[in-house]
């Protein structure tokens, strides 16, 4: 099996354990759920979302039963969702300012230790994608995005760019057409060094 066939599958079958726990999730107090299956990342709308989206346009790499398996983890999401729109949209503004903050104290790290800041970028990275996932989700109804969420995550943003060196997208490329590089900038290239 190819690695870009490995990376579609293994986020197919945590998109799958997520969905199935969303709506246990949904109703507890945890911002990050510990997964059942403990080789998995934590359960976050976030998480969810970032691997939907990416899903999406590499659905052309999924065969009929892995389609079937995509189809009904979207199902049970969507049905987890279902007569909880307030928590729901609670959880997901939650969610969005955490992330938010961890961009932000990543940004930080990088004005004040570039060389340091620039190795973990391909993780910190991550952080921004689930806070534009958050965006999307939160701006389609009935959900309502808080009127500052964007420009906060702007403002981060330009504090980024002047230790922007654009460069080679940063994940690996069967994720890159998921991320047109006019919306995800931030995703192609790093942080200078010095």
């Amino acid at each position: 099996m190819s690695p870009t066939v490995d990376i579609v599958h293994e986020d197919l079958d945590i998109l799958a354990a997520m969905a199935a726990e969303m709506d246990d999730y949904l109703k507890s107090e945890v911002l990050y759920w510990p997964m059942v299956h403990g080789d998995m990342p934590k359960l976050t709308l976030g998480g969810y979302l970032m691997r939907q989206h990416r899903l999406q346009y590499l659905a052309d790499m999924l065969n009929d039963a892995e389609r079937e398996k995509w189809d009904t983890a979207v199902h049970q999401f969507q049905a987890a969702l279902a007569e909880k729109v307030v928590r729901t949209e609670q959880r997901a503004r939650e969610e969005l300012g955490v992330r938010a903050r961890q961009w932000g104290t990543y940004l930080n790290d990088v004005q004040r230790e570039r060389a340091v800041a620039a190795v973990n970028y391909e993780t910190a990275v991550e952080n921004r994608v689930m806070a534009a996932a958050l965006v999307h989700f939160l701006q389609t109804a009935p959900y309502e995005l808080e009127a500052g969420a964007v420009p906060n995550l702007e403002m981060l943003d330009t504090g980024l760019r002047p230790h922007w060196q654009p460069g080679e997208f940063v994940w690996p490329p069967a994720w890159e057409k998921a991320y047109p590089q006019a919306e995800y900038w931030w995703l192609y290239g790093r942080p200078r060094r010095t």
